[in-house]
């Protein structure tokens, strides 16, 4: 298996939760893409953001974007997250979040790194690493 490198991984949300978990595995895997920089969605730092119950962990969070690369959602991502929700909302749950999240990583052709794969299994041409 060929081993893509950090410009074709992007993280998902539920890791980054982990490691600000203080989840060793989490901290392990993101310090090892720390090398070539770790890629998140731009929905990835809407919902970090979200989840920040006081100024303190904001001010955390935003200290931790800083270091990472944020993709934007483009019109082309946009559509595609609009195809995967009429596709797979009903049959699968799939919410706007992890159809966004996808359509980022599909339009880069990129990997996503997530412990959350029932989320994204049933997307055609999605390459998804659970990486602990």
């Amino acid at each position: 298996m060929v081993r893509p490198n950090n410009a074709d991984r992007v993280i998902d949300t539920d890791i980054l939760i982990d490691a600000s978990k203080q989840n060793e595995d989490a901290i392990t895997f993101l310090t090892m893409q720390q090398d070539t920089g770790i890629q998140i969605s731009i929905t990835s730092a809407i919902e970090l953001v979200i989840g920040c119950r006081n100024k303190t962990e904001l001010s955390q969070t935003q200290k931790f974007l800083q270091g990472c690369t944020i993709l934007p959602i483009t019109v082309t991502a946009s559509e595609v997250a609009y195809q995967l929700i009429e596709t797979f909302a009903l049959s699968h749950g799939l919410l706007m979040g992890d159809a966004l999240i996808a359509a980022t990583v599909l339009e880069r052709g990129a990997t996503l790194y997530t412990k959350n794969t029932r989320h994204f299994q049933m997307i055609p041409r999605l390459a998804i690493i659970r990486p602990y």
